[in-house]
């Protein structure tokens, strides 16, 4: 049989579905997963395929020049998928029996996309079945979504980061990954600093002329403790009280399973808890010796819902004197722990709950529910409704909190999004960053494709939300990773910038300290990185694999970054033009 093809084309568009979407509700494949990719690399690789060829005519949950791909890949097998996208034409042309139906009804037919390589298509394909999966979650039926919420592409600058290997840690498991090192501190002791890094897996290590030495082993002295399964479980987080060297307290966070203890904040009733996280205080006998020797104490108890967005960083605030209000208060940042999409998005973003906050703590009082804390009096809900732990709220997953020093002192949240947007935001005292109604300055709705994001309308809640001050959307990265304001000046065009990035590629961006304000929305730029006197990137250095950034910052203010899954530390040496550079 011999089809006459309509010459009539739309050039950019790849109208995947014309051949499937119009019979979504009538079939169903037996193979609904049918082995496409899900990592969030080739979701994000696909992302950006789709919005260069697909997006002007598609949508997942609105017909627009093509149709909704609401479905897709329930309807006909990957396979077919695949052929279609590469030669729809020839397709018709043998008589494939849904393609000559669907040729009739719509019309028109898309060019082949027989130049995609393998691997692209791959990505596309799994990036279309991740968010018409998505559309399935749907429930309010909302319109609109958006694909490509920051059309913009982030700019990349002229300028490398030069670094230079510091150290490495040790294996802590004999099976990949080597290690899932996360957190680097520092201490100033008697003149001297003290730099510790720690291993979810429960190894806290000093590092001592720039080689890791065990100082204390959570797993070890933890009956309970557990580091699996991964989603940054174990070991979350550490800080040494500002007074260490004289009181010898250390804080930490870590993971047991559900109902080892009565939890001091348990889920609502018909909520599952998956584990618990819990913060210790240990007491160093001897704050001077090389291995923990002392005694620790429970302070506080979370279930979650699920593994995810946990305890995250737990830090005091470097620019607090003594005698200040704030001097020796513990910030903790608390995730929603999955709540949101796990059926109780009722214990996210409300004061009521502390899930999805940042909470601000005095170790050392005791006014707080189960007496082990103290809840600061200066805290924006003590004493109103509310609770007085909350220092400010609405965020899925508080992953980093850091201050600059000096200078404004401001406070910077790192907030990693759902599937559409990365934040920053400017810590305020009772400020509501937005989830789950917000993901950046986007609308979500926990009824709607979880995938999606919505421009805000009128029709939106009322209520007050903080913007962030950095965002970037899905196209530049997948997760954000929370850095730190260079302020020295020993690399003066790093000075008084902040530098982040994004945890599974390990790009790294940079934006002017003087454009975070609020209210406004300051510029990113990504830098390029050199080491050994090459330009590389931390994806060629980990080819093929997740890079898992980290940052990192010493007593100082020198900046490091790290690899979680391989153990490696990197020193920031230099910030200067590439060789590439045009020099004007």
């Amino acid at each position: 049989m011999k089809i006459k093809l309509n010459p009539y084309r739309y050039p950019t568009a790849v109208l995947v579905a014309v051949m499937l979407s119009s019979c979504v509700s009538n079939e169903t494949t037996t193979q609904q997963d049918q082995n496409y990719l899900r990592g969030e690399l080739p979701v994000q690789e696909g992302m950006v395929v789709f919005n260069q060829n697909c997006a002007s005519c598609h949508n997942f949950n609105a017909t627009e020049i093509g149709p909704s791909l609401a479905g897709i890949t329930s309807v006909k097998d990957k396979d077919w998928i695949k052929r279609f996208i590469q030669n729809s034409q020839k397709m018709i042309q043998e008589g494939d029996e849904r393609a000559l139906a669907q040729f009739e009804k719509f019309g028109i037919y898309m060019p082949s996309f027989e130049q995609l390589t393998a691997e692209e298509l791959e990505n596309l394909l799994a990036f279309i079945h991740k968010f018409s999966e998505g559309e399935k979650k749907n429930t309010s039926n909302r319109k609109g979504g958006l694909l490509n919420p920051i059309a913009a592409a982030i700019p990349t600058s002229n300028f490398n980061l030069v670094i230079e290997e510091f150290t490495t840690l040790p294996a802590s498991s004999a099976t990949a990954p080597d290690t899932r090192i996360n957190t680097l501190r520092a201490i100033q002791m008697g003149g001297k600093e003290r730099l510790f890094i720690a291993d979810l897996r429960g190894g806290l290590y000093e590092i001592v002329d720039q080689k890791p030495q065990l100082y204390l082993n959570l797993k070890e002295q933890l009956t309970d403790f557990i580091d699996a399964p991964g989603f940054g479980s174990g070991l979350g987080s550490f800080a040494f009280h500002p007074n260490f060297e004289s009181n010898g307290l250390l804080y930490t966070t870590h993971t047991e399973p559900s109902n080892t203890k009565k939890a001091d904040y348990a889920l609502p009733e018909g909520a599952k808890s998956r584990l618990q996280w819990i913060l210790l205080e240990w007491k160093i006998d001897n704050p001077n010796l090389a291995v923990f020797e002392g005694s620790r104490r429970e302070l506080l108890r979370v279930d979650m819902v699920t593994q995810i967005h946990g305890f995250q960083d737990l830090t005091f605030n470097p620019n607090a004197q003594p005698n200040s209000e704030d001097y020796g208060m513990l910030y903790l940042g608390i995730g929603d722990g999955g709540a949101a999409l796990a059926g109780h998005p009722e214990i996210c973003g409300t004061t009521q709950s502390i899930w999805g906050s940042v909470v601000r703590i005095d170790p050392l009082g005791t006014n707080s529910p189960n007496g082990n804390y103290g809840l600061p009096k200066d805290n924006p809900f003590q004493g109103e409704e509310g609770l007085g732990e909350i220092y400010c709220y609405g965020f899925r997953n508080p992953h980093r909190i850091a201050w600059e020093i000096g200078g404004s002192e401001k406070m910077l949240i790192s907030n990693i999004g759902q599937h559409s947007v990365e934040e920053v935001n400017l810590g305020s005292k009772g400020a509501h960053y937005g989830w789950p109604f917000r993901e950046g300055s986007f609308v979500f709705d926990v009824n709607a494709n979880p995938e999606l994001v919505y421009t805000p309308s009128s029709k939106d809640s009322n209520e007050v939300y903080v913007n962030p001050v950095i965002q970037y959307d899905h196209d530049e990265g997948n997760a954000v990773s929370g850095g730190f304001v260079y302020k020295l000046p020993e690399i003066p065009l790093l000075q008084n910038h902040y530098l982040f990035g994004d945890i599974p590629r390990g790009t790294l961006f940079l934006t002017p300290l003087a454009e975070i304000e609020k209210d406004q929305t300051a510029s990113i730029q990504k830098v390029g990185l050199e080491l050994n006197a090459e330009s590389t990137s931390l994806l060629n250095i980990r080819p093929n694999e997740r890079v898992d950034l980290r940052f990192g910052q010493d007593s100082k203010g020198k900046l490091y970054i790290f690899t979680k899954s391989n153990g490696k530390v990197y020193r920031i040496t230099d910030f200067k033009a590439s060789s590439n550079a045009s020099g004007d």
